[in-house]
């Protein structure tokens, strides 16, 4: 590990040339997987991802570098390379502060866990799932474990320390009957340790997955239409993420790509509309002391009652917004230079409860779990596959349906959300950007959409 002394010179190395902001970011990060499959352990890898990142600004040109030498050697000859690109007079620095104290009560890191335990663990889950039904031919398990280290170090003073833990599980059944193969899948994760099972009940989990697996076994094609949609809550909260999210990033909103530019304060949504980002929320897979510029996370409001109130904004891009930055910078390691990213973004508890909006719906579609999908963040177009779906038949959950696919605008769905539970959960999933792929939690109550575009199979001859 460099000294202080030595990381004030580095930065101070970076502003030679005229650049007047200079950054570097250090990683140290422990990874593991572990997969088993029908009982059997198919998979055992670590990593080890190691190094330093450089970026120098200049007004709103930005320039990057890396290297996985972490010494002061090697990491001024990225700055020198970095600082080429610049032409002015010496910008000062400023003094390097003393780091802020980071919140770490991880009970069973990774690393104090033994191998066989964990192995045990996944097995017994396995087997669980394929003893569930004759008809399930894949059971699988997996543990995902990242332990990053960091420390951030900028020209404005930044001298800051941080611990990441994730733990995530995947759960996945493959039903097979008749020649027709569905499957199913969770993958729950949160910012602790092995202590994730003490929190999370896998073995309803895994039987809930089988059972989802061979449900649609029998399901019927959903036919096309346009109707209602209930979508419910936890992951159900990805379309709010892709098409809503990403468009209220500065990413996008500083290039003006985004169908939200310079709306701060319109309508954008409904009434019973409330959003909010927030990195601070203990123990959930998208929350971390400190973004990846050092500044602490917070709680970002987004939406108030369907009135746009702000924006997730990272540093260089609040230069070119002229907005303060809202602690939303993110990067997937050392290789990648930070953006404006989301960390738990969810839309907020309403008064209904779950049963009176399946109740109040005469026909439609609840979607129980959905799946993939993608979505243009200019326009916020965006199409979700739903993995387990039924039909709303005068007020009651009848038949499940397979192949349905939500197809809109996030735009749109705003202003048709009509109804919004009590009943907010969150889920789970990586985010891609130009900054790489981060943990971020998804999430809502269950809502409805009074009117949606819905894809299918069905009805065809």
């Amino acid at each position: 590990m460099l000294t202080k002394a030595e990381l004030q010179r580095l930065i101070e190395e970076g502003l030679e040339t005229g650049a007047d902001f200079a950054e570097i970011f250090l990683e140290d990060t422990l990874s593991s997987v572990i997969r088993v499959n029908n009982g059997e352990v198919t998979q055992i890898d670590r990593g080890n991802t190691y190094g330093a990142g450089v970026r120098l600004i200049q007004g709103a040109d930005e320039v990057y570098g890396y290297t996985n030498f972490i010494s002061y050697d090697q990491i001024l000859d990225v700055v020198k390379n970095l600082r080429a690109s610049f032409q002015g007079n010496k910008v000062n620095a400023e003094v390097l502060s003393d780091p802020k104290p980071h919140v770490y009560n991880i009970k069973r890191p990774m690393h104090h866990v033994p191998i066989e335990e964990k192995k045990e663990k996944l097995i017994h889950l396995s087997n669980l799932i394929k003893s569930y039904d004759q008809r399930i031919i894949q059971a699988t398990s997996q543990l995902i474990e990242n332990e990053q280290k960091v420390w951030i170090v900028n020209s404005q003073g930044v001298y800051q320390d941080d611990v990441r833990t994730h733990t995530r599980v995947f759960l996945m059944a493959v039903a097979q009957d008749q020649g027709v193969m569905q499957q199913s899948y969770e993958g729950p994760g949160r910012s602790m340790g092995f202590e994730i099972f003490d929190e999370i009940d896998f073995n309803q989990l895994a039987i809930d997955t089988a059972t989802s697996a061979i449900t649609l076994l029998t399901a019927e094609d959903m036919t096309p239409q346009i109707m209602p949609v209930v979508l419910h809550n936890a992951f159900g909260g990805v379309i709010f993420h892709e098409a809503c999210g990403h468009p209220l990033e500065a990413t996008a909103v500083a290039k003006g790509l985004s169908p939200f530019v310079g709306k701060l304060g319109e309508k954008i949504g409904s009434d019973v509309v409330t959003a909010y980002d927030d990195g601070t929320l203990d123990g959930t897979w998208g929350t971390t002391n400190f973004d990846d510029e050092g500044k602490p996370t917070q709680k970002n409001l987004l939406i108030e009652n369907g009135v746009l109130k702000g924006y997730l904004i990272d540093y260089r891009n609040s230069r070119k917004m002229k907005m303060d930055p809202t602690g939303s910078a993110r990067r997937q390691s050392y290789k990648f230079s930070p953006t404006s990213r989301m960390n738990t973004t969810y839309i907020a508890p309403g008064k209904d409860k779950f049963e009176d909006i399946i109740k109040d719906t005469k026909y439609g579609l609840f979607a129980k779990k959905l799946g993939g999908g993608t979505v243009v963040p200019a326009t916020g177009e965006f199409n979700f596959a739903v993995q387990e779906g039924y039909m709303i038949e005068d007020g009651k959950l009848t038949k499940p349906v397979r192949g349905a696919m939500l197809i809109g605008h996030g735009k749109d769905v705003l202003f048709k959300i009509d109804r919004v539970a009590d009943n907010l959960e969150l889920g789970q999933g990586m985010c891609g950007s130009i900054s790489g792929s981060i943990p971020v939690d998804v999430g809502q109550p269950t809502i409805r959409v009074s009117s949606m575009t819905v894809g299918g199979a069905g009805g065809k001859k």
